[in-house]
C-alpha cells in the first residue's frame, strides 16, 4: 500500500530570550525603536515588563540585536511577508503553435491573434510549422511564412530566430521590452 505524506510547512525558529548568548543586547522595541545597549538581566526584566520575548534579530554583530516582541506574533508577520511576496510572481510559460505551411489567411489570423493574446499575458510563444513529404522541398517558403506571421504581431521581439529542427521549422517569440 503506498503512503502519502503532506508536506509540511517549514517555520522559521528564532532564538528566543534565555537561549540567547551575551553579555549585553542592544534592544529594539516593537515599533522599531532603539531602547539602548543593556546588561543581559536588565533586558530580560524590561521585556517581561512589557509581557514580550525577545528575540535575537542579528546575531553577528557586538553587541547582539535583539527584537521586543511577540515570538508568535513575529513569526506570522514574516510568514505573511513571505506569502505576499510569492503573489506577485508569476511565471513565464511557454506556448506552443503549430501552424501548417499551407493554412488558410482566415486560419493565420486566428493564430495570430492568439499569439498576440498569450504575449499580452506575458508568456512565450513556440511557432512550430512541421514539413512533410513534398513540402521539404519548400522550406524557402516555410521561413517566407515563418517571418510574415512574426512581422505581423506588435510588440514582440525574436527570442530565437526561425531554424529548423528535423522536419520542423521552429522559432520562439515573446513581448519587446
Amino acid at each position: 500500500m503506498e503512503r502519502k505524506f503532506r508536506s509540511q510547512k517549514t517555520r522559521v525558529s528564532y532564538i528566543t530570550n534565555e537561549r540567547i548568548r551575551g553579555d549585553e543586547f542592544r534592544v529594539i522595541d516593537a515599533d522599531g525603536k532603539q531602547v539602548g545597549v543593556l546588561p543581559r538581566d536588565k533586558a530580560f526584566t524590561y521585556a517581561r515588563e512589557r509581557g514580550v520575548d525577545l528575540v535575537l534579530v542579528a546575531p553577528g554583530i557586538t553587541p547582539p540585536v535583539v527584537k521586543a516582541i511577540d515570538v508568535h506574533k513575529h513569526q506570522y508577520q514574516e510568514e505573511k511577508k513571505l506569502r505576499e511576496g510569492k503573489k506577485g510572481i508569476k511565471k513565464s510559460q511557454m506556448k506552443d503553435l503549430q501552424i501548417s505551411l499551407f493554412i488558410s489567411e482566415n486560419d493565420l489570423g486566428r493564430f495570430e491573434k492568439r499569439a498576440q493574446e498569450f504575449i499580452q499575458d506575458g508568456h512565450q510563444v513556440r511557432l512550430k510549422l512541421p514539413l512533410f513529404g513534398r513540402e521539404l522541398g519548400k522550406r524557402d517558403m516555410a521561413f517566407e511564412l515563418m517571418n510574415r506571421f512574426i512581422q505581423s504581431l506588435e510588440n514582440v521581439q525574436t527570442a530565437s530566430e526561425p531554424r529548423f529542427q528535423g522536419k520542423v521549422l521552429i522559432a520562439v517569440i515573446s513581448r519587446r521590452k
